[in-house]
């Protein structure tokens, strides 16, 4: 029970990386707050873990704030606050991506972060302790062809995680990313352009251990660094990547 008593606010917790936070989460005695732009989603999950599902798309200030609204209504505290929701734009030269889709990568993948800081760090502050985990990616360590404008996002993800830590360290306050190679997520065909086993074979290539990573995989180390076992970590960005970056 390493989260006994925490409370864990989770974005793009409907599916994929964020659902595999929460119910790991759930299991070490947090208790987590859903946020998702997709509310039906989130309300499953939700449901399944005794947990508290909130609609809000994490690109705008208003929604941000009504999710760390409820979930201080709800628990009077938070404790742990996941960015992990993320958009990417589909594989092309960088000239050809729209600018409204540009705007849209970078919105929801680094507005997020800002937005997210704005109102919970505040929280934090008051309470002098809380964990906040950035999810990232390889793609901001060890870009790929065709996905230009999703690689800097992450990257800026990075190192507006160091500076984080750097600055909130003194109030108590850890701030650490994590960086996964492509997983089976909702996401996955986004990345590959065309979900097919040609692609995937591709893919997997790049990757030494051989496979993508899993939900599971990002909650287990979400779980180890948001628990007082890390105490000593901040301002890190940890690969879950099965060698891909090496």
């Amino acid at each position: 029970m390493r989260l006994d008593g925490k409370i864990a606010v989770v974005t793009g917790g409907g599916s994929g990386f964020g659902a595999g936070i929460a119910e790991s989460f759930v299991a070490e005695g947090a208790k987590v707050v859903l946020g998702d732009v997709n509310l039906q989603a989130a309300q499953v999950v939700a449901d399944r873990l005794d947990g508290l599902a909130v609609k809000g798309d994490v690109s705008k200030a208003d929604d941000m704030a009504a999710l760390v609204d409820a979930a201080m209504d709800a628990h009077g505290r938070i404790d742990i606050f996941i960015n992990n929701a993320g958009t990417t734009h589909l594989p092309q030269p960088m000239e050809d991506v729209e600018e409204d889709e540009f705007d849209h990568v970078l919105m929801v993948n680094t507005k997020s972060v800002y937005l997210s800081a704005r109102h919970v760090v505040p929280v934090m502050k008051r309470q002098e302790s809380g964990v906040i985990l950035n999810i990232a990616s390889t793609a901001g360590v060890s870009p790929r062809a065709g996905l230009s404008w999703y690689n800097a996002s992450k990257g800026w993800m990075i190192t507006a995680t160091k500076s984080m830590a750097v600055e909130l360290a003194p109030h108590g306050i850890r701030v650490n990313a994590l960086n996964p190679v492509a997983g089976e997520t909702p996401m996955l065909k986004r990345f590959l352009g065309e979900d097919t086993p040609e692609m995937r074979a591709k893919f997997l290539a790049t990757i030494p251990i051989g496979r993508f990573s899993t939900p599971q995989d990002l909650a287990s180390a979400a779980l180890f660094l948001c628990s007082d076992e890390a105490s000593m970590i901040t301002g890190i960005g940890m690969e879950i990547d099965g060698g891909r970056c090496i």
